[in-house]
């Protein structure tokens, strides 16, 4: 009997011995092993009836599945720009001396191992790690010397001070969304009272569009996918929450999960879908425990599970998928490849996701806000809905709040709210940028504060980062490329060559050895990527370059002057060179931000 199959076969038997499952059957074994250990990766191909191959081949592709050993801590500091200016290069240094270990290396004795990842979700409270998936905030020099000496004293993590562990929701504004009382199953009980024509047709009149930053109308996307044939119908929530800078999710999944499932909800009611699933980030996986028994409490009251509040028919049930680092799969085809246990590589389209998406059938994909924001039309409707905001852009928008401002968090407001406003509660001055959306965003210069929040002027995903007269835009700029070079799957040769090579002219200025050529051939690639480009991580990867030299010139300038010019974000222990060694370390997405333009 293989020595394996003892802990093996119950995951299996759990996930039903269908490759479909093959993400979650590789990461309960993960979380056992530390690894996918190679005689555990022969048994399940065996099990599984699939190549070996097959298997090596789809967990190469996500960051957080290691084919190797890594330490039995596994400690991953996030690079954020957010964190970046909180200090994590300096603090990583200090953890690897202390340790007596390189960055991107394991300890020669299996014990740690330390190393970047992409931005996990904590920018209003970092400097942020993840310690074997479970993420730790706020880092300080003496926290991290804590950190080294219960690792060199092996205490497991359960042990360590809870404190460490605490993530905060940190809302500093609250409107709809974020009010509490919320009574699970109201929103249910109002859609069964208007049945499911009458609450798409309040959907239609509330003018909703999709929060994941595209904002394609979600009535027409619903409506799309319950006209469509199919043998069923299966309704997905995109919480792969990856582009950096946005957090808001984080906290929706949190504290007001019963909207999240209960707008799932009612989008099945609507399509006629029995079967839902919400794809969590790997960053998130300390959540995972919280949302199943947010779940199983929803199937006691007789909210999921078959004839939902008494309505015969009325069956619906929802699981939850974990991600394990791939800031692509926020792209909705991407994320359906991945819930189908594959690499997650965007499909070509179309077809799109509401006629052919899950299992090639009928599937709606919206975000994690989105969902959150029927139960409000169901309860309250359409038309009241409407009101709220701007012609265009109907409702609120949560905003993610972090880099240099006294009060970052989470603030809710209507649309149409200026970034002036909000650069006002939140408690910046001296600002100089604003990044709106993230790095596939744009940047929003001083001149531009008075602009607007919405869908016809600004559109967002929700990240909001602010930048003082101290920073370096050129440098903000050059972390964004780096960025999307390391998070490009791979697929299509303009992006992977593309981002490399705007990588290396952003890398060549940083080192004072530009000139207005490299800046030419920037523009070159931007419509390279713009045309050629599998995905829209390509489409964006050129966005921050672009902003920062049409509105921060002379910080591009500088590096052409100068030729003695000291970077601003230099890293000892040749940190650029050890992460360019590693390998793809992480992250989610993401390109959440990249919602469907078509249903």
């Amino acid at each position: 009997m293989n020595p394996h199959a003892a802990y093996l076969d119950p995951i299996l038997t759990r996930h039903g011995r269908q490759v479909v499952n093959l993400m979650q059957i590789l990461r309960e074994a993960q979380e056992h092993y530390g690894w996918l250990h190679p005689d555990a990766i022969d048994y399940l191909a065996e099990q599984l009836a699939v190549p070996r191959a097959k298997i090596e081949g789809m967990a190469s592709f996500y960051a957080f599945f290691y084919l190797e050993p890594r330490g039995k801590y596994r400690v991953l500091f996030s690079d954020n720009i957010t964190d970046r200016m909180l200090g994590n290069v300096e603090l990583m240094n200090r953890m690897c001396r202390n340790l007596w270990i390189e960055p991107g290396k394991t300890s020669e004795d299996g014990l740690v191992s330390v190393d970047f990842t992409s931005c996990t979700g904590m920018c209003d409270q970092g400097p942020a790690i993840l310690v074997n998936n479970i993420p730790i905030t706020r880092l300080t020099e003496s926290r991290v010397d804590a950190i080294c000496d219960l690792i060199r004293e092996q205490v497991p993590l359960a042990q360590w001070p809870a404190e460490f562990f605490q993530v905060v929701d940190n809302i500093q504004r609250k409107d709809m969304l974020l009010t509490e009382g919320f009574v699970p199953g109201s929103a249910l009980q109002a859609a069964l009272a208007r049945g499911p024509q009458g609450m798409l047709a309040e959907v239609k009149a509330s003018g909703l569009r999709g929060r994941g930053g595209a904002g394609f109308t979600t009535a027409i996307k619903w409506e799309s996918c319950r006209n469509a044939p199919g043998e069923v119908h299966y309704v997905v929530c995109n919480a792969d929450e990856g582009e950096p800078g946005t957090f808001k999710d984080r906290v929706l999944l949190n504290s007001y999960a019963d909207k999240v499932f209960e707008g799932m909800t009612l989008c099945g009611y609507v399509i006629g879908a029995k079967q839902g699933f919400l794809y969590l980030r790997g960053e998130y996986r300390y959540l995972l425990e919280h949302l199943n028994r947010v779940l199983e409490r929803r199937r006691q009251q007789n909210l999921l599970g078959t004839g939902i509040l008494g309505k015969p028919g009325f069956d619906f049930d929802i699981e939850i998928h974990l991600g394990a680092g791939a800031y692509v799969c926020g792209e909705e085809s991407a994320l359906i490849e991945s819930l189908e246990g594959k690499r997650g590589t965007p499909r070509n389209r179309p077809p799109f996701p509401v006629t052919h998406g899950y299992l090639d059938q009928p599937t709606v994909v919206n975000n994690v806000e989105t969902f959150a924001a029927t139960c409000h039309i169901a309860l309250n409707g359409g038309a009241w809905f409407a009101g709220i905001g701007t012609e265009k852009s109907t409702g609120t928008k949560i905003m993610s709040v972090s880099g240099d401002c006294a009060r970052p968090g989470i603030y809710e407001y209507p649309f149409g709210v200026s970034v002036r406003q909000i650069l006002e509660d939140c408690g910046a001055t001296n600002t100089q940028a604003v990044q709106v959306s993230g790095p596939s965003g744009v940047t929003v210069s001083r001149q531009e504060f008075d602009r607007i929040l919405g869908f016809e002027d600004i559109g967002t995903a929700g990240a909001f980062m602010v930048f003082d007269d101290s920073r370096d835009m050129f440098e903000v700029a050059r972390n964004f490329v780096h960025f999307f070079a390391h998070e490009s799957c791979g697929f299509c040769t303009p992006c992977r060559v593309g981002t490399s090579l705007l990588r290396n002219l952003m890398d060549k200025l940083h080192n004072g050895l530009g000139s207005p050529y490299d800046l030419a051939e920037i523009e070159k690639l931007n419509k390279l990527l713009l045309s050629m480009s599998h995905c829209g991580l390509g489409h964006t990867a050129c966005n921050p370059v672009l902003d920062t030299i049409a509105k921060f010139r002379p910080a591009y300038d500088a590096r052409m002057l100068h030729q003695d010019f000291t970077p601003a974000f230099d890293l000892d222990w040749s940190l650029q060179a050890a992460r360019q060694m590693t390998g793809r370390d992480d992250s989610g997405a993401h390109l959440s931000t990249v919602e469907e333009q078509n249903p």
